[in-house]
């Protein structure tokens, strides 16, 4: 059962780099369009690439899948893509922010950029989730989701397309959640606020 100790989540914050693609399917894929949290995502893309991965998840999941703009405020049931070239960060208030800083471990968007204003905003009610990929990005960020009390989720690296961002994050702190991917959804409903 997982420990979220009465805690009530508010929203989701997914890093994802090699394997992306296949990891996201699954994941978004097994959640109802009812869900009900806010889900933000950096995954590396290159900088020049369009939003048709945003169209692609979206066609292929119940849930709606849409490239994060400049200002909106996050809605259940949707998940936000950061765009290609740019950080996603979450603001006080739920509202999205689109930077071109330059890039943290090498990577524009970042997950650790991502990961540090949610937990900044939603400490305690935020659920930070690190899946396959290359390097070290949202390691940091993902200490940074736990030292402000919320739950962190982190692929087992031997079930990881790319065991290193796993594994870095892995190095820095102890999991609430160490799981393969195929678990992950149901974990995530299971943590959800139960509907009245």
């Amino acid at each position: 059962m997982p420990k979220n100790n009465g805690r009530q989540f508010k929203t989701v914050v997914i890093g994802v780099s090699t394997g992306g693609v296949s990891a996201l399917k699954l994941l978004l894929g097994a959640l109802p369009a009812d869900y009900p949290l806010p889900i933000l995502i950096v995954a590396h893309i290159t900088p020049d690439a369009d939003d048709g991965l945003a169209v692609l998840l979206n066609t292929l999941c119940a849930i709606r899948v849409k490239e994060a703009d400049e200002g909106e405020p996050i809605k259940p049931g949707t998940v936000y893509l950061a765009p290609a070239n740019y950080h996603l960060l979450l603001e006080r208030g739920g509202t999205l922010a689109l930077s071109i800083d330059p890039p943290v471990n090498f990577a524009r968007p970042s997950v650790d950029v991502l990961f540090e204003s949610a937990a900044e905003v939603y400490g305690p009610a935020l659920i930070g989730i690190i899946l396959t990929g290359a390097g070290s990005d949202g390691s940091t960020g993902l200490l940074k989701i736990h030292q402000q009390g919320g739950l962190t989720i982190v692929q087992n690296p031997a079930d990881a397309e790319m065991g290193a961002m796993p594994s870095s994050a892995l190095q820095l702190l102890k999991a609430d959640h160490v799981t393969e991917l195929h678990e992950i959804p149901g974990l995530l409903l299971r943590l959800a606020p139960r509907k009245p």
